[in-house]
């Protein structure tokens, strides 16, 4: 059977002409409607009250910018679903997020243990992966492009300021010896081994070093090794409880170094003095990545607008809260600059430059770690305080370490 030339013509132009009214079709569909973001979290399960503080953080920041016509003239749409604090479940709200949802963008998960896995599944589909609270090794180990961590450092890197901190001290004022009692755990104990291994080499002695168990909830015999070599500094691996338990000890014993650094713990803002008791606190270093009092890009007005929206004081903000609001104003800066929210662009982007945000000025390598410092925080007169570096400290620091007892 054979078609007349004319025809045929007629047909193909028809059909490009149908083609390009669908591709047209299609391309208002993707920028019409509201921009949906897909975000698992941890609502139940181990890391439920984190999950909790960022979903505060999305939610705050999505009707924030909703209130000023959202991004592009288009609302923003959080699609949340609890992942349990399960790896699994969390891979698995992704792919649904993703296939089935067709959101526009994802926002991260809290916990490297999460964000390891569904950073895997953003980079199959070709997503930004902007995430608050995952920046263990696993999370960077993979070499993805797509991931970009909305914290000053890495984990591993989180210590680094106050051996920096150190060092910058006058030779006389500096600790000559140094413990390390940390917790078995993949997080806080590699911190202080990298504290460890700067101060050594800036000439300050290891004089003991110990791992204990992590279902230890008696620090005495730890704190009396510890205090029985007599070091001027300890620089403890710690999450929450055996930070309080680490002080309480050395309390009871009165043992009082000169520099006390604990990883986790002190810098609880709103727990830390109920815990270890406020008289207690003075002098006592930790780092955070975020504090409602630091001069960063929109953060007089978040720490407003939570208050306002939450209650409290912005003493008790969760910093995981500042965390998630700075992965959208990460959002709403790459569209005001290109216009889009594609997430090729996104990516390619925020891959050049530094970026404003709550979280200070934030810029990545290729695998998406952040190339910046996190603040070295210090208690003084009952009150959290950045003290350094210089340029971002909002108090002198007070050393040595007041005695035990010795605070308001």
């Amino acid at each position: 059977m054979s078609v007349h030339p004319i025809r045929l013509a007629v047909f193909l132009v028809s059909a490009a002409l149908l083609a390009a009214v669908a591709g047209q079709a299609a391309s208002a569909r993707s920028t019409a409607g509201p921009i949906k973001i897909g975000i698992s979290l941890s609502l139940s399960g181990d890391f439920s009250d984190s999950g909790k503080a960022a979903q505060r953080g999305y939610k705050l920041w999505a009707n924030t910018v909703n209130k000023k016509g959202g991004v592009l003239g288009r609302k923003v749409q959080l699609v949340i679903r609890d992942d349990t604090s399960s790896p699994t479940q969390a891979q698995t709200n992704y792919q649904t997020f993703i296939t089935k949802d067709k959101v526009d963008l994802v926002f991260g998960p809290f916990s490297t243990l999460l964000s390891a896995p569904s950073a895997a599944v953003a980079n199959r589909y070709g997503y930004a992966f902007i995430e608050p609270a995952g920046g263990g090794p696993a999370v960077f180990q993979e070499k993805l492009h797509n991931v970009f961590f909305t914290q000053p450092a890495p984990v591993l890197q989180s210590g680094d300021v106050f051996a920096k901190f150190l060092l910058s001290l006058p030779k006389s004022e500096r600790p000559k010896t140094a413990a390390y009692p940390s917790l078995d755990d993949p997080f806080s104990s590699p911190v202080a081994d990298e504290v460890r291994s700067k101060l050594e080499k800036g000439g300050v002695k290891t004089v003991y070093k110990t791992i204990y168990p992590s279902e230890t909830t008696d620090m005495g015999p730890v704190i009396q090794k510890v205090a029985s070599k007599h070091p001027d500094a300890v620089i403890g691996g710690t999450q929450n409880g055996d930070a309080y338990a680490q002080v309480k000890a050395m309390v009871q014993q009165k043992f009082s170094p000169k520099f006390l650094f604990l990883t986790n713990g002190p810098n609880d803002p709103a727990e830390f003095p109920s815990k270890v008791g406020k008289k207690n606190v003075n002098g006592i270093f930790a780092t955070g990545d975020w504090f409602p009092q630091e001069h960063s890009f929109g953060n007089a007005a978040f720490v407003k607008a939570y208050v306002k929206a939450y209650g409290g004081s912005a003493q008790t903000i969760d910093p995981t809260s500042a965390e998630a609001y700075a992965a959208g104003q990460l959002v709403q800066a790459v569209a005001a600059k290109t216009k889009s929210i594609d997430n090729k662009t996104i990516i390619s982007t925020l891959h050049t430059g530094t970026w404003k945000t709550v979280e200070g000025n934030l810029r990545w390598n290729s695998i998406g770690e952040p190339q910046g410092s996190d603040l070295l925080v210090e208690w003084i007169n009952g009150k959290l305080y950045p003290v350094y570096p210089k340029s971002l400290a909002l108090h002198k620091p007070v050393v040595p370490k007041p005695a035990w007892g010795s605070g308001k």
